[in-house]
């Protein structure tokens, strides 16, 4: 056997043709998912009374020789191996003779296909989000010992706030979470069988697709034969996940990437995780930072390529949609390098302390001189609009906040007392904000505290 169909043609493809629509060259690696699947397929024959009970077991004993060919390394792709599928059944009908002919019956490579990346998907899923996990767990851990570690929190990438770092590290944790929750997702609507669904317009023997879908790990079947067959929202969904998991960390590794610069200084790369430069002996380069960052832009690729494949196709399978494939494995081996280098850097970086503090300026406590004068009765506004002229009258004098005298503070409202001065302290400020969800240490303590319940909760 050469190829799965060729009965009507007169001529064989030319060679161009078949350098196009060849798709060996990639999707070998869904191998143990297509054997799985014929695996089960062939026992739902066998139960439909399409194979004898001989007959299954001699497909079976060959499904799993095949499938130890693989494992082993020393399975021969042949010439005609047009894709996975043949490439399979071939060497089955190598191994057992004629009764590899009947695994087909009732079943498309539209079926088979749709079934093979559900089933690939399934376990990927579960593998990004034990990654994830991994790098969620270093965030934890980095966060612990700097509850009480301030730095300045920015917004427009400006001094706003203080905060802990515990509080900036934990940050990223919670969107770690949803990308964990958003892979979960995809696992779910994609943990439907399309197998029996043939062609396009289902099979007509008597297989029982629901009990041939619990056999391959499904939780139950697809409810539309035509859609099942051209259903790829699972392969999108996927990248879609990746694409925003990789946002996410881009954004962690520039945050990193900036706060490593000498310049500040918040955060010592470590050796391990750094490389260095061929012709400047001092530096320390972060590239597993930048090729995050750059990476991300590759899985985003990914994302919108594909949609912009599916986006003119007419009802059925067509053959762009083999073009799901290659974006999708890598995206996938994307996320598989960056998460492991990642949850290590994590737990190799130093942050210092001493660089955090001496990079807070009075300046970040602004709002807890709006929030002095509204203790004092003053309206948040108005407080706001006062506060900002005191702001205005130390940047003129060239002095921190608490060096403006009371006189100058009592020159812009009479609200101001000498008690104005208790409240320019960055640990008192951070201490206040003690809300759920908040950068005080309590309230991180027991944002770190429902974290690792999340956590164990999917142990």
């Amino acid at each position: 056997m050469t190829k799965l169909w060729g009965g009507r043609f007169a001529a064989e493809p030319d060679a161009r043709l078949k350098a196009l629509n060849d798709s060996i060259g990639f999707d070998a690696q869904l191998y143990v998912v297509d054997i799985a699947g014929s695996s089960a397929y062939a026992a739902a024959l066998e139960s439909a009374g399409i194979l004898t009970p001989a007959e299954a077991q001699e497909i079976q004993h060959g499904l799993r020789k095949v499938l130890s060919e693989f494992e082993q390394d020393v399975f021969v792709l042949q010439e005609g191996d047009e894709d996975i599928h043949t490439a399979v059944e071939r060497r089955l009908g190598e191994l057992i003779g004629a009764a590899a002919g009947k695994l087909h019956t009732g079943r498309s490579r539209n079926d088979q296909v749709a079934t093979d990346g559900r089933l690939w998907l399934l376990d990927a899923c579960r593998q990004v989000q034990s990654q994830i996990r991994g790098v969620q767990e270093m965030l934890i851990s980095a966060a612990e010992p700097h509850l009480e570690t301030v730095m300045p929190g920015y917004t427009h990438f400006q001094p706003a706030q203080p905060i802990t770092a515990a509080h900036w590290l934990m940050s990223f944790f919670w969107m770690l979470q949803r990308d964990a929750e958003r892979f979960a997702d995809c696992a779910r609507r994609a943990n439907q069988s399309p197998l029996g669904s043939s062609a396009l317009a289902g099979t007509p023997y008597p297989i029982d697709r629901q009990s041939l879908a619990e056999r391959m790990g499904f939780a139950d079947i697809t409810a539309n034969s035509l859609d099942a067959i051209s259903d790829r929202d699972g392969v999108a969904e996927f990248m879609f996940a990746g694409s925003l998991l990789m946002t996410h960390l881009s954004r962690f590794a520039e945050d990193i990437i900036i706060y490593s610069n000498p310049s500040l200084g918040f955060i010592k790369l470590p050796d391990v995780y750094s490389t260095g430069s061929s012709l400047m002996p001092q530096k320390r380069n972060p590239d597993p930072l930048e090729l995050t960052r750059g990476k991300t832009g590759r899985v985003i690729g990914n994302l919108s390529g594909f949609l912009t494949t599916l986006k003119g196709l007419p009802s059925g399978y067509n053959k762009d949609l083999q073009e799901d494939k290659e974006s999708l494995f890598d995206t996938a081996n994307t996320l598989a390098l960056i998460l492991p280098v990642l949850a290590g850097f994590i737990g190799a970086m130093e942050l210092v302390p001493s660089k955090m503090r001496a990079a807070l300026d009075e300046g970040l406590l602004a709002t807890e001189l709006a929030d002095y004068l509204v203790a004092k009765g003053v309206p948040f506004r108005e407080a706001h609009h006062l506060v900002g002229q005191a702001v205005r009258a130390a940047e003129q004098q060239n002095t921190p906040l608490s060096g403006l005298s009371l006189n100058d503070y009592q020159q812009i409202s009479l609200a101001f007392e000498r008690d104005v001065y208790g409240w320019l302290d960055f640990d008192a400020a951070v201490k206040k904000r003690t809300a759920a969800g908040g950068t005080s240490p309590q309230a991180v303590k027991e944002q770190i505290q429902k974290a690792k319940e999340i956590l164990w909760a999917s142990d």
